[in-house]
């Protein structure tokens, strides 16, 4: 164990380079906070390295990764499988990791052991719910056990069905008083930072400007603190869904079938693999073996 004069001298050993603290300077510093969604180690290494500030493991796995049409069908192990490995690969972006369907609805002792396991096997920094007043006693207890807590208002895909599909939320007067009350209770109740989904930007804006925690904006315009996207939104590279508010930063999902199309055409015509891509063997342990 250090001693407290090594302990005085050597402080950097306590310091995570991104932390729910470092969040909130961002916030009243101005300086927007960067998120972009991660499922696996490899991909969550090259995010880490570009310098992202937050990587959120997001129950959108679901539809990016495995497949499915929504996210209802992920499971709490699916989610602490992606976590983990997201984990391995990312040494300075703080880890937000999605809380999937009924995993914290049942009760608050449900939601309490299944954060729980989220960071203690998913290796999370935080976990991450759907809900405004519904789920602040969830908030509450979860944070209660020093576990931080990002609220997530506005569109909530765990409640598309009784949404009746991916729609804007708060266009009117009763709603987006609701969004404003939601976003203050659930502060109110310990959330370290709230996701803002498909809310007219003036209205994020506003409930941006209300609060003492981070919000991150997603088709919330830029008055947020901070933005997130799937990244397979950003790099074009998912085609079953192109939402409005995605702006594609590469043509990756291009580029990947154009070299999917080019190794196929190369192996069939035998040009690979050519002769710097083999290994040699002496004509004479050939000839021994014949």
């Amino acid at each position: 164990m250090l001693g407290t004069k090594q302990i005085l001298e050597r402080e950097d050993l306590y310091i995570m380079k991104h932390t729910v603290l470092t969040l909130q300077e961002q916030k009243k510093n101005n300086d927007k906070i960067t998120m972009l969604t991660a499922y696996d180690y490899t991909t969550a290494k090259l995010i880490d390295e570009a310098g992202i500030d937050t990587i959120l493991v997001g129950d959108s796995l679901g539809m990016v990764m495995l497949g499915y049409e929504d996210t209802i069908s992920v499971t709490m192990e699916d989610m602490i499988h992606h976590s983990a490995a997201v984990a391995r690969g990312a040494k300075n972006a703080f880890i937000v990791t999605d809380m999937p369907f009924m995993s914290y609805q049942t009760s608050v002792h449900d939601a309490v052991v299944n954060a729980g396991r989220l960071m203690k096997e998913g290796r999370a920094n935080a976990v991450k719910l759907e809900g405004g007043l519904s789920v602040c006693p969830q908030i509450k207890a979860i944070t209660a056990c020093d576990i931080p807590v990002v609220a997530h208002i506005g569109l909530t895909p765990q409640s598309v069905n009784a949404f009746g599909g991916f729609k804007v939320q708060g266009k009117d007067i009763e709603n987006a008083k609701r969004l404003v009350e939601e976003a203050k209770a659930v502060e109110a109740a310990g959330a370290c930072m709230v996701v803002i989904e498909c809310v007219p930007a003036k209205l994020a804006t506003y409930i941006s400007e209300q609060l003492s925690i981070p919000t991150i904006g997603i088709g919330a315009g830029n008055g947020c603190d901070g933005q997130v996207l799937v990244y397979q939104d950003m790099l074009a590279m998912y085609s079953d869904m192109a939402p409005k508010f995605a702006k594609h930063f590469g043509q990756v999902g291009t580029a990947m079938k154009e070299a999917f199309a080019n190794y196929i055409k190369e192996t069939k015509a035998q040009t690979f693999p050519a002769p710097e891509h083999t290994f040699a063997i002496s004509d004479e342990v050939m000839n021994a073996i014949k």
